[in-house]
């Protein structure tokens, strides 16, 4: 993308004029995030580490989260209580004192991170319920017989609950329940997935879990039992000694190599009923070996995370041309009816982050305002977890983070600012390229979807809210800003659409048109009358039902998305193309608007009024006149704005556009 650099740039702060609040002054949507936080962090916590309380965006996301929920509106009682109970929920644990000994012992060391999809005990009581590839972290409380049979039964805690539950252990895994030799003793850390509960019933009275399959071993180094185990089995054999011939003769092989790659689900077969997950292991002489799960054994993947040490007791050695599999080398792995695996986790690294001056000057939080020194600095840094590759994941820092703030090695980043131009990368993949501002500057996010463009419509000077970003340094030595849909923790959300909005006085001040600036980049709440109805301008066009943007016949007679640039002759819906004079009483603003909102102005579907006569059509907007709304408007001609000239829509002498629209009763 030659036109456009990912450099940001940083405009000059502007003097605040402290009479003039609806303009100058936060955005309001922010400065309730401020409030909500100053709420969930009490004043005697203060002077600590504010990594530990809720992050900035976590805030966000879930007020979006419930606006989106309460599309009528939402109050700032609603917003706190579902906000405390939600975070109370995610940091609810057990008391200590019902927790057995052997867990709160080993929790003083617990420093990896909480894998995904984990599921707590006390969840599994509280829910009855338990999904097949949620993931139990546990450490086993106690390891016994059932009397009078040989049905061995673990009983299981875990760092995060008072209550512990029994599984009844698969058979493959008996000779490491041996009371002599065996390592599934008391005290020792498991985890598994793949699940089956057995729910509470009026003979047990208590849940147990159902034996699975995927069960892996968690080791530690530091521990001399351990240590001598990897030792003395898993350091005599490397990938390049694994011969095939080795293998027919029976041959077992013992390896130990660090997680690599995870791959993602794969579909194998004509008809699309075999899953595979492929995984790279590199020992410790830098080879590599694919490890393939198959089915059902994908399940396991949820165990791993990218940089642990695997380890793998006699895995089934596989020829790369019987599992289809595209690589230069002859050897893969299987997880194999005879396998058992054994896991030392990464252990979770973590890095001093100093909070950024601009957060003072940009950001109303209580938590910043004491670092005068007069004062005594209070607050300067928090630590957040890091990868073994240095990147550091921002999805729980405290603050805000503006584009100023971006570096390299940064993930789980969140922007909250306006968008400026948006175009589609000249590439087969489904790759956009967002240039998304703040108060502090603005750059390019390239946004990876998983089939095609998914967020609905967006237009010049819409607010968003995007989370899931990571930086990286190109060979170039520029800042590279991405995100990827199908990534954990990715959300995209336009603020300036929702419905909610405009019903939500906590998260709006209302503006007269008399504020509005040309300068102006948040949205604006204002309540108008339609005005000048006969200088009205109403058209029905085509748009694309996926991203809202108007089409367009090509030469060879196929509809074109003006934005995609793909054909979509089975995806266009009629839409509006509105263009009208909203008036309060401190000026009057010429307006635009398409979609649902321009439905909503109009009180008739697209449809309805193209099937009107054209004498009918033409007199339809008199009765419209003087009708009141909170509108919710954008500036979408900005200097500045749509560089590409990708969403230039309708036309360019209207500087508003209407991105939301509710009638006042």
């Amino acid at each position: 993308m030659s036109s456009i650099t990912d450099q940001a740039f940083v405009d000059e702060d502007s003097t605040m004029d402290i009479d003039r609040p609806v303009e100058d002054q936060e955005d309001p949507f922010l400065q309730f995030i401020d409030y909500a936080k100053s709420v969930l962090s009490p004043e005697e916590d203060e002077g600590k580490d504010d990594s530990n309380g809720p992050g900035w965006s976590w805030i966000v996301s879930r007020i979006l989260k419930t606006c989106i929920a309460y599309s009528s509106g939402v109050t700032s009682a609603i917003l706190l209580s579902d906000l405390s109970q939600a975070w109370n929920e995610q940091q609810k644990i057990g008391a200590s004192r019902k927790r057995p000994e052997c867990i709160n012992l080993l929790k003083k060391k617990h420093k990896r991170t909480k894998l995904p999809n984990t599921a707590t005990i006390d969840s599994i009581y509280e829910k009855n319920f338990l999904s097949l590839n949620s993931v139990l972290e546990a450490v086993i409380v106690d390891a016994f017989l059932l009397p009078g049979t040989n049905i061995y039964m673990l009983t299981l805690g875990d760092f995060w609950s008072s209550n512990t539950i029994d599984l009844y252990l698969h058979r493959r895994f008996y000779n490491l329940a041996d009371r002599n030799n065996g390592i599934l003793k008391k005290g020792r850390e498991v985890c598994l997935t793949g699940c089956y509960l057995r729910p509470a019933s009026g003979g047990s009275g208590y849940p147990r879990l159902l034996p699975t399959e995927y069960l892996v071993v968690m080791l530690d180094e530091d521990q001399d039992d351990d240590a001598m185990l990897l030792g003395a089995q898993f350091c005599s054999d490397s990938f390049s000694s694994i011969s095939f011939d080795a293998v027919n003769q029976g041959v077992s092989y013992s390896l130990y190599a660090r997680i690599e790659w995870i791959g993602l689900l794969e579909i194998q077969g004509k008809s699309g009923s075999l899953q595979r997950k492929q995984i790279t292991l590199v020992d410790n002489d830098g080879a590599r070996l694919r490890f393939l799960l198959w089915g059902e054994q994908i399940l396991l993947a949820n165990l791993f995370c990218v940089g642990s040490m695997l380890a793998l007791d006699r895995p089934f050695v596989a020829s790369s041309v019987d599992t289809a599999i595209e690589t230069c080398g002859e050897i893969c792995l299987e997880y194999g009816s005879a396998t058992q695996l054994y896991l030392v986790p990464s252990i979770q690294h973590e890095e001093q982050v100093s909070v950024a001056l601009t957060q003072n000057r940009h950001q109303g939080s209580k938590l910043l305002n004491v670092l005068d020194s007069s004062q005594g600095l209070k607050v300067s840094q928090v630590t957040l977890p890091c990868d073994s590759q240095g990147s550091v994941d921002f999805s729980n820092y405290p603050f805000q983070t503006f584009v100023v703030d971006l570096r390299d090695k940064m993930t789980s980043i969140s922007l909250y600012g306006g968008v400026t131009d948006v175009i589609r990368e000249n590439t087969a993949e489904a790759i956009f390229s967002l240039r998304i501002e703040d108060t502090t500057g603005a750059i390019w996010a390239k946004l990876h979807f998983v089939n095609f463009w998914s967020l609905g419509r967006l237009g010049l000077g819409h607010t968003v809210h995007i989370s899931g970003l990571a930086c990286s340094m190109t060979k170039q030595k520029r800042l590279e800003v991405l995100w990827f849909e199908k990534d954990a923790g990715a959300s995209f959300i336009n603020v300036s659409c929702l419905p909610a909005l405009l019903n939500s006085s906590c998260l709006h001040k209302l503006s007269y048109l008399s504020d509005l600036s040309s300068q102006t980049s948040s949205t604006h709440i204002c309540r108008v009358r339609l005005d000048q109805i006969e200088h009205c301008h109403v058209n029905t066009r085509f748009s694309h039902a996926i991203c809202g943007q108007f089409v367009s016949k090509s030469p060879c007679g196929t509809v074109e998305c003006n934005f995609c640039r793909s054909s979509c002759d089975a995806e266009i819906v009629r839409s509006f193309h509105l263009k009208i004079t909203l008036a309060d009483e401190s000026a009057k603003v010429f307006a635009w608007c398409t979609g649902q909102t321009a439905a909503e102005l109009l009180h008739i579907s697209p449809d309805e009024f193209y099937e009107l006569q054209e004498e009918e059509q033409i007199m339809y907007p008199s009765s419209l006149e003087n009708e009141r709304f909170t509108v919710a408007l954008v500036n979408c001609r900005r200097q500045g704005y749509g560089l590409t000239g990708s969403l230039i829509e309708g036309d360019d002498a209207v500087m508003w556009e209407i991105t939301r629209a509710l009638k006042c009763e």
